[in-house]
């Protein structure tokens, strides 16, 4: 009986192992971008139309005058953008910031993000959920900074010259959820000041600042 059992181990091992192999051998899928976007991304181009540019992207430099409000620009090589990214768990963005620039607090729920400075200097930090331990730090050219999936995080330009770097992610689109969107909304003023422990006229300042309404 322990013998059956060994070798119907031995099978199931060599029969993942070359199942593994498999779909490592094919393990691309090039976005149809025509198709729908489901949990597993969308379908794939027929591999016999494919050619050497499917797999090369020109990720173009940020833009800081993108977002003046917040003096900074992002330009992404995600999904949309590069189609090869496609259910690679991968994807990168060139990330710039004006002096005094920053990007507000947000957080990615399905990425983890890994933060490499370039030039300048940026101060980046998230805050933990469970105790609201905040781990923050000055990042000088070079100096890479992983956030964690899921944690508040913020970058904010701490130099007095401009700063750019990039940032990848451990997914092709990453999902972006922002301070902004708390205020870029027509839930009412008054609702939303006592939700957020703010008076009504800074709810309708933030409001006006982010498009939101009401």
């Amino acid at each position: 009986m322990m013998m059956k059992n060994k070798v119907l181990i031995l099978f199931f091992s060599a029969l993942l192992s070359s199942t593994s192999y498999a779909s490592n051998v094919n393990d691309f899928c090039v976005a149809d971008l025509k198709g729908p976007d489901s949990l597993s991304g969308y379908p794939c181009l027929p591999p016999t139309t494919l050619t050497d540019d499917n797999f090369v992207f020109n990720l173009q430099p940020a833009n800081t005058s993108q977002f003046p409000t917040i003096k900074a620009g992002i330009s992404t090589a995600f999904v949309n953008e590069f189609p090869a990214l496609n259910g690679l768990d991968i994807s990168v963005a060139h990330v710039a910031f004006e002096k005094d620039g920053f990007f507000p607090m947000h957080s990615h729920p399905d990425a983890t993000e890994l933060i490499i400075l370039v030039e300048g200097e940026i101060t980046a930090g998230f805050v933990t959920g469970m105790n609201s331990i905040a781990y923050l730090k000055t990042l000088k050219p070079g100096d890479l900074m992983v956030i964690p999936p899921g944690h508040l995080h913020f970058v904010a330009n701490s130099g007095n010259e401009k700063a750019t770097g990039f940032a990848t992610f451990s997914s092709s689109n990453p999902t972006i959820h922002s301070f902004n969107n708390i205020f870029a909304n027509n839930v009412p003023s008054d609702i939303l000041a006592q939700a957020t422990f703010l008076d009504i006229a800074q709810v309708k300042k933030l409001k006006a600042r982010f498009g939101g309404s009401n």
